[in-house]
């Protein structure tokens, strides 16, 4: 069976505790989370989570069905058919003047912002999918990556198909 990369999208009750509660259904069962977002949804009674796992079919039907089960859980889709994806990357890396204008051609290139400078070290934002955002990191790793933070991919079907009119 093939080890594949996918996306859930996940329509929970808006109150203390559900994370943990949905966290802990994979602690249980061994389920690994690559990524997890989540955040306040167009209804300010429910929150969505959005996860990115690897598995193959076996996993994916377990864990949408196990999700399914949690009382807190109002909806559970697979995200599929080329989604909207982005992920958001904080990236510190040394400023010096001898590698200056190749990060600033790369920040240029990847269409990212300089956020913070100073003497020793520069903080960069870049914005896009999740295999841009890989290709930064690569091409930063020369230049001494001091720190670096990412939020995890978000995403959402194209169109006008909804979440929680499917």
């Amino acid at each position: 069976m093939e080890n594949k990369k996918f996306i859930l999208a996940v329509y929970v009750e808006n109150k203390a505790g559900v994370l943990t509660r949905v966290t802990a259904m994979f602690t249980r069962r061994g389920f690994n989370i690559d990524t997890i977002t989540a955040g306040e949804t167009e209804d300010k009674g429910y929150t969505r989570i959005t996860l990115c796992l690897r598995g193959d079919e076996y996993v994916r039907e377990q864990v949408i069905s196990q999700l399914k089960k949690l009382y807190v859980v109002k909806k559970v889709e697979l995200i599929e058919d080329d989604p909207i994806q982005r992920e958001l990357m904080l990236i510190k890396v040394r400023n010096s003047s001898e590698h200056r204008n190749d990060i600033m051609a790369a920040v240029d290139v990847f269409r990212a912002s300089v956020i913070d400078y100073s003497a020793e070290g520069m903080c960069i934002e870049v914005t896009g999918n999740p295999s841009k955002i890989d290709a930064f990191v690569k091409l930063m790793k020369p230049f001494d990556i001091l720190e670096m933070c990412r939020t995890g991919i978000v995403a959402l079907d194209r169109g006008e198909t909804t979440l929680l009119s499917k």
